[in-house]
This record gives C-alpha cells, sequence and structure tokens, in this order.
C-alpha cells in the first residue's frame, strides 16, 4: 500500500467522523480521565498504555507518599525492626515532579501507584513523571471535542482592538489566535513569519515536537518494538535501549496506522451486527427486569406466610403470658387482704379485741376458742412469710436461639446444585488466609459466597462476613493475630444458592508475619552452603571440605555448623516466622540469636569442637542441660532424621514427657522481644511445641545452622504466592 492510498484511507475514517456517521459525542468516555472523571487534561502515558491527566499523576502520587510514610511511622510506633527516619521538610509537589531518589537515599518515596484504568501497580521508576511521554494524539482530540462542544463560543482574535473580531486560524508558533486581517499584518509575505505554523481557531498550543524522556534535548525518532515505545537515537546506542530491536518512526507509523483503519473499518463494518446485539441486550434487560419483579413477589409471599406463622405464634405466647400474670395477682390480692385482716382495729384483731370485752365466762370460752386457732395460724404465717405466687417469669422466656440462625442462613432454594466443598489440604494461613474449595458443578456456579467468622475463647460466634468470589479460590487478610476463624462457602446460579459448605477452623499465627531473606553476606560459608537466588531456600551440600572434616570423626571430633541469619533484625515487639526443614536434613538447628552472639559465632569461627562446648550444640548429653541458662542469648532447637528434638532444661519446672517429636511440615518461631520469650510452633496445627526465655538486650535475629545434608525453605507470603498463581491462570 502506497503512501498516498494510506492517507486517502486514513483521510476516510476522519471524513466518517467528520460526517457524523461516528459522532464525536459518542467518543466522550474515550476522552475523561479515569481519575478526576473530567475531560483530558495533558494527559500522560502510563507504562500500562492508559492515559491519565498530569496533575491527576502527582495527585496520585502524593496520596500514596503520605500513605506510605503514615504507615512507616505507624509501624515504626508499634513493631517494626527497621528503623526509619523521619523525611526532611520539603515542598512535597516539587519532590514529586523532581527526578526519582537515589539508591542511597535516606527518603525513599513512593513512584508506585494502581492506575485508575485497569487497576494494576504501576512503577514510573527513578524518572517518575519526568519519564512519562505526553499523550499528544489525545491532547489533539480532546480539543477537537473541546471546539465541537462550544460551537456557539468563537474564538476571539488576540491582536484586534477592542471589540475585538473573532479569529479565523491560529498560530502554533506565535501562540496566538488572529482574525484574517490581523494575521496579514503580523504574519506579511516575504517575512521569517511567512512560514509559521498555522491552524484553525484553537486554545491549545501545544508543541510540534516530541521530545524523549530520558535525554531531554533529543528528537524521538525511532520506535522500540520489545518495549513499544518511542525512542530517540541516544537510547539505541547507549541506553536502555541498546540491545533492542527498533524500527524508524515512518515504518512505525505505517504499521500501526494499517492495523488502526483496518480495526475500525471492522468495527463500522460490523455496524448491523452490533445493532442487532444491542437489540438483542435490551430484549434481555426487560426480561430481566420482569423475572426481577416476578422474584421479589414470589419472595414476599413466602415471607408473609412466615410473618402470619410469626403473629400467630406472638399472640398465643402473649395470652399465656398474660393468663399466668392474672392468676399470680389474684393469688398475691387474696394474701394481701389475709395480712390486712392482722392489723390493730381491722378483721381478725379487731373482732379478737371485741371478744375479750365478753363477761360471760362460758360464752367467752365458746367463742375463744375458734378464734385462738385462726389467731395462732395467722401468727404461724407471720414466722414462715411466703409469697404466694412467684413474680419471675423465667418459664415464659422464649428460646429463638436456633430460628434465629435458622433465618440468618435463609436462602433461596438449592434446586440441586451441589455443595461445594473446601479444600483443607490446600488452605491455610499465615500472613493472610488463602481459601481454596472445589465444586463438583464448577461451570454451572456463576458465583460463590465465601463467608467468615472469628470464633472467641468462649467459643461465641460473631456475625459471618461475607465475600463474593467469581473462582474458587480467596485470599482473605486484616485477619486479628492469635484468634480462631471459620470458614464457609456456598454456591449461586443466578437467584438458586446451594447449601453452605462444612466448616474448616484456622487457628492465626500468634503475631504478625515477620518479613526477611538469608543474608549471603554476614557469615555466608560458600563452601559449604548454597543459597538460590531468591534467598528464601538454603541447602548443606557435600564437598571436598566437609569430606576432610568428616575424617576427624574418626578420632573424636565432630564437624562445625554452618550458620547462616536473616537479613533483617528485631529490636521490639511480637513476630512470627514460619520455615519447612527437608526430610531428608541430618541436623538442623532453628531458632533466634543475639547480634553479640553471632559476632562470636561468626568472626570466632571453630573446623573442629567438641559436643560439649557448646551448650546447645543439639546432642543429647547431661553436662549441657544441666548448664543450661534460661536467659542465655540465643536459641537454638535440633531438628533433624525427621525428629523434633525439645531440649532438656534444669530450671524448667513443666519438663514435657517425651522431648523427642515427629517433625512437624511446616516450623513457625514465635518472638516477644518486649517479654524475653521464644516460642516453636508446629504451622499444621498453630500449637505451641516449647517455649522459653532468652536475653533480648540486642538486636535479635532469625538464627538457622545445618551439618550434613540439609535443606530450609522459608515459607513464601500467601498474598505473592496467590498473584502468582491469579497471573498463570
Amino acid at each position: 500500500m502506497s503512501e498516498s492510498e494510506e492517507i486517502s484511507e486514513f483521510g476516510y475514517i476522519m471524513e466518517l467522523l467528520a460526517r457524523g456517521k461516528v459522532t464525536i459525542k459518542n467518543i466522550e468516555r474515550e476522552l475523561i480521565c479515569p481519575a478526576c472523571k473530567e475531560l483530558f487534561t495533558h494527559p500522560l502515558i502510563l507504562p500500562c498504555q492508559h492515559s491519565i491527566c498530569h496533575k491527576c499523576v502527582k495527585e496520585l502520587l502524593l496520596t500514596h507518599d503520605d500513605s506510605f510514610n503514615d504507615v512507616g511511622s505507624d509501624n515504626s510506633n508499634q513493631s517494626s525492626p527497621r528503623l526509619r527516619l523521619p523525611s526532611p521538610s520539603m515542598d512535597k509537589i516539587d519532590r514529586i515532579s523532581r527526578p526519582g531518589w537515589k539508591r542511597g537515599s535516606l527518603t525513599p518515596r513512593t513512584t508506585t501507584f494502581p492506575c485508575p484504568g485497569c487497576e494494576h501497580d504501576v512503577d514510573l521508576g527513578e524518572r517518575g513523571i519526568n519519564g512519562l511521554f505526553r499523550n499528544f494524539t489525545l491532547e489533539t482530540i480532546v480539543e477537537r471535542y473541546r471546539q465541537a462542544a462550544r460551537a456557539a463560543t468563537a474564538i476571539m482574535c488576540d491582536l484586534c482592538k477592542p471589540p475585538p473580531q473573532e479569529s479565523t486560524k491560529s498560530c502554533m508558533d506565535c501562540s496566538a489566535s488572529y482574525c484574517n486581517e490581523c494575521f496579514k499584518i503580523y504574519h506579511p509575505w516575504g517575512t521569517v513569519k511567512a512560514q509559521h505554523e498555522y491552524v484553525g481557531p484553537t486554545t491549545n498550543f501545544r508543541p510540534k515536537i516530541l521530545m524523549c524522556p530520558e535525554h531531554e534535548t533529543e528528537r524521538i525518532n525511532m520506535y522500540c518494538e520489545l518495549c513499544r515505545r518511542p525512542v530517540c537515537h541516544l537510547c539505541k546506542l547507549g541506553g536502555n535501549h541498546s540491545n533492542h530491536r527498533v524500527t524508524t518512526m515512518s515504518s512505525a507509523y505505517k504499521t500501526l496506522k494499517e492495523k488502526l483503519s483496518k480495526d475500525i473499518d471492522y468495527l463500522i463494518g460490523k455496524e448491523s451486527q452490533v445493532k442487532s446485539q444491542i437489540s438483542e441486550l435490551n430484549l434481555l434487560m426487560k426480561e430481566t427486569e420482569c423475572n426481577g419483579e416476578r422474584a421479589k413477589e414470589e419472595a414476599v409471599t413466602h415471607f408473609e406466610k412466615l410473618f402470619e406463622v410469626l403473629e400467630e405464634r406472638k399472640s398465643s405466647v402473649l395470652k399465656a403470658i398474660d393468663a399466668s400474670k392474672k392468676l399470680r395477682l389474684d393469688k398475691f390480692q387474696t394474701q394481701v387482704e389475709e395480712y390486712q385482716g392482722l392489723l390493730e382495729n381491722s378483721g381478725l384483731v379487731g373482732y379478737a379485741q371485741e371478744v375479750l370485752k365478753e363477761t360471760d365466762q362460758s360464752c367467752f370460752v365458746q367463742t375463744a376458742k375458734q378464734l385462738h386457732l385462726r389467731i395462732q395460724k395467722a401468727t404461724e404465717s407471720l414466722k414462715s412469710f411466703r409469697p404466694a405466687a412467684q413474680t419471675s417469669f423465667e418459664d415464659y422466656v422464649v428460646n429463638t436461639s436456633k430460628q434465629t440462625e435458622l433465618l440468618g442462613e435463609l436462602s433461596f432454594f438449592s434446586s440441586g446444585i451441589d455443595v461445594p466443598e473446601i479444600n483443607e489440604e490446600q488452605s491455610r494461613v499465615y500472613n493472610n488466609a488463602l481459601i481454596n474449595w472445589y465444586h463438583p458443578e464448577k461451570d454451572k456456579a456463576d458465583s460463590y459466597v465465601l463467608e467468615y467468622r472469628k470464633i472467641n475463647r468462649d467459643e461465641e460466634m460473631l456475625s459471618w462476613n461475607e465475600i463474593e468470589v467469581c473462582g474458587t479460590s480467596k485470599v482473605i487478610s486484616d485477619l486479628e493475630s492469635n484468634c480462631n476463624y471459620a470458614f464457609r462457602v456456598r454456591a449461586y446460579k443466578g437467584s438458586i444458592c446451594s447449601p453452605c459448605s462444612r466448616e474448616l477452623t484456622l487457628h492465626t499465627p500468634p503475631a504478625p508475619v515477620f518479613s526477611f531473606l538469608f543474608d549471603e553476606k554476614c557469615g555466608y560459608n560458600n563452601e559449604h552452603l548454597l543459597l538460590n537466588l531468591k534467598r528464601d531456600r538454603v541447602e548443606s551440600r557435600a564437598g571436598f571440605n566437609l569430606l576432610l572434616s568428616a575424617e576427624r570423626v574418626q578420632v573424636g571430633y565432630y564437624t562445625s555448623l554452618d550458620y547462616i541469619i536473616g537479613d533483617v533484625g528485631i529490636t521490639k515487639g511480637k513476630h512470627f516466622w514460619a520455615f519447612r526443614v527437608e526430610p531428608y536434613s541430618y541436623l538442623v538447628k532453628v531458632g533466634v540469636a543475639s547480634s553479640d552472639k553471632l559476632q562470636e559465632w561468626l568472626r570466632s569461627p571453630r573446623d573442629a569442637v567438641s559436643p560439649r562446648y557448646e551448650q546447645d550444640s543439639g546432642h543429647d548429653s547431661g553436662s549441657e542441660d544441666a548448664c543450661f541458662d534460661s536467659s542465655q542469648p540465643f536459641t537454638l532447637v535440633t531438628i533433624g532424621m525427621k525428629k523434633f528434638f525439645i531440649p532438656k532444661s534444669a530450671t524448667s519446672a513443666n519438663e514435657p514427657e517425651n522431648r523427642v517429636l515427629p517433625m512437624p511440615t511446616s516450623i513457625g518461631i514465635f518472638l516477644d522481644y518486649d517479654k524475653g520469650r521464644v516460642a516453636f510452633y508446629d504451622m499444621d496445627h498453630m500449637k505451641c511445641l516449647y517455649e522459653r526465655q532468652v536475653d533480648c538486650s540486642h538486636t535479635m535475629y532469625p538464627a538457622f545452622a545445618l551439618m550434613g545434608s540439609g535443606g530450609i525453605q522459608l515459607e513464601e507470603p500467601i498474598t505473592a504466592k496467590y498473584l502468582e498463581y491469579q497471573e498463570h491462570m
């Protein structure tokens, strides 16, 4: 296709826009910034190829920079092991506009933020905003839209004397608009100004040349096919694109314009198909609305039946309470009347006083005998007073706990949808909770609802939290430490819901997860230990030096332990981390150690030492246990041959009966720096296996030691593993 043909084809497409077959108003949503929801102003192209206003990028960076500093200050105030220095006071906008921070800077600032268009994290790199291209094409289209939207408002001449005339053209070099007369005056023929570039009336005087953001004085003249972005010749010669395949700008222009033209032609050719599909969608919307109203009426009918049953039960219960209340009040009233008769000048007492006035002895005896019995009976009732009825209505308290739970689980009829089941083997909790489930009718379910709630220590159940999930796995964050959580899931197909799955209970770690990697610089023995590139796995390999050391075993010496520590220390707070020890490991020691103890270990290594020299060497000798110090600056437990060995302590009152346990699949360590306590956990059941005091007067580090063949793998945070899994999906 020749260049003239390409121009004519592209012109045809633009002509369709001008005719109104594809009206410019229809593309308004393409011209609105996803951040500020207004028309683009100086749009920049992000690495994810979405555009955003220049001012919006600054605001997003400022927002995330503030949140970064806030999080840092919160962490430092609570339990952060890292020392954070306060940021120097300076104008934030100037900091954002300048190129990125240097590698050794003490005040690193955030250059990563989620794109408002795709919600993926965007990293601007060290140059920050200065490394982004302006989207001149989008800027031109926005300006064209503005002109079409305000066609009634004319752009006036900038050079006319009052009153100004309506302008007919704008000069891009002079950045001004002119009427015909003023343009002739200020751009006379035969002068340099006559060669200026002029366009129709506009208020957008953008630069004519696209400059390289990496090399500000160089013009863009090439296109990197690998990075899919324009570059200059310096970028290709010695910059970041030196080894990339590039093409000329004209070639890239022709290729991309041809692709875009074909795409637009295809869409325009499918106009009738799109219209028919829109009509079908409108019918589906009406049908959905009718079906939704019908479903609401049916639901209201069912609830009205429930209301009728509840009203009937309510009426019968209230009648029973009223009848019991009336009967009790009558008994109390009778008892009150009886006691009223015992008062002076009334009732029995008054009658007895009148009888005492009788002088005839025979008549008095005849009457007083029965009266004496009545008074004696009344006197006994005074000595042992008992109310005639009970005031409590405990027998009439309505227990609605079961009914309330059933009503809370009220949902649509399952109609045969199978119940999803939570996969206990793939569901686990670490820094977050990862819940996996499987469903026999996975392809038939539209979505799932994952429910979870915390279980208090007194077994009190709180209300369920619900999360709608499209897949069959979900990560739950913001869970409290050292708590039991119950999880369950149900499937939805349209308005039909399946019953809930069997509940899974998981126990969260006793403290926030401490993030670190193995340190390859501090005391790392690369002759005996092999560290992977991620620095989250270390193996002990048998080499020539290890074989020579093993020869000393025959003469009563043992090979030394090869230590490796974490690259981050702990100075306060509570922390938890977990790892796996390979089943084939011969001898592995894990725990914590203080900085002063590490200096002793790593600066004065011993090639051959007695097992009794180191009091926690892992060998089951009586002497090392007898001289155990409960406040020593390190704690290492021994793991090997698929066993977990609990050290013996002379000062411990609660000595476990069995000091040799099966090795857990995953082992967790909990360090309470402030209280000087360290504990070792079985991660499968979050059960504490061993706990003791440790001296935390110095910085504490996660410490590991290996002898013979063995391997240690740090537990990967659930969030990172889940995101990686989602990318593969």
